[in-house]
């Protein structure tokens, strides 16, 4: 397929929720399609439809050692999280140049559909429940950075904004 140019920070869509999926049909295919070129592109191990300006939940995730292992999810959604947190560096095509340390549930249940169009529950542990966390946050407006305090947001963005 394509590699897809990633929005850059502080595109207005990156902070709108994603509209819900109604049936995975051949174009949401083409797009989860394009989602992986663009994340191995990156290099990166998941991306969110938003995050390439397409405005619908999809997201896919690849933590695999050797790639080729692309989760692809419509409408994803925690179920069940581990009380259990584990911290990662964490950043975002959206926002190059900086990254920050974010503690996230080690382990999540999640609820979405699949490519074959199947409601599907899957349980994904260390990088892989990481990536997609991150993910859903994309489908819901949010930035990992957002779950940093104020001041050290604040520093992250200033660095970007220098980076940039």
């Amino acid at each position: 397929m394509s590699v897809r140019r990633c929005l850059p920070w502080p595109d207005a869509r990156l902070r709108t929720a994603a509209a819900d999926v109604g049936s995975v049909t051949d174009e949401i295919r083409a797009i989860w399609s394009d989602m992986i070129d663009t994340m191995e592109a990156m290099p990166g191990v998941g991306l969110a439809a938003t995050q390439i300006g397409v405005m619908q939940r999809l997201a896919v995730v690849d933590a695999s050692d050797s790639r080729g292992k692309a989760v692809r999810m419509a409408n994803p959604e925690v179920l069940h999280a581990s009380v259990e947190l584990r911290p990662h560096e964490e950043a975002s095509p959206n926002l190059p140049g900086v990254s920050a340390v974010i503690k996230r549930p080690r382990a999540v249940t999640v609820r979405f559909l699949n490519a074959d169009g199947e409601m599907e529950e899957r349980d994904f542990v260390g990088l892989w429940a990481t990536s997609v966390q991150h993910q859903i946050d994309h489908l819901a407006g949010r930035m990992y950075f957002d779950h940093l305090s104020k001041v050290k947001r604040d520093m992250l963005l200033r660095k970007a904004r220098k980076a940039g």
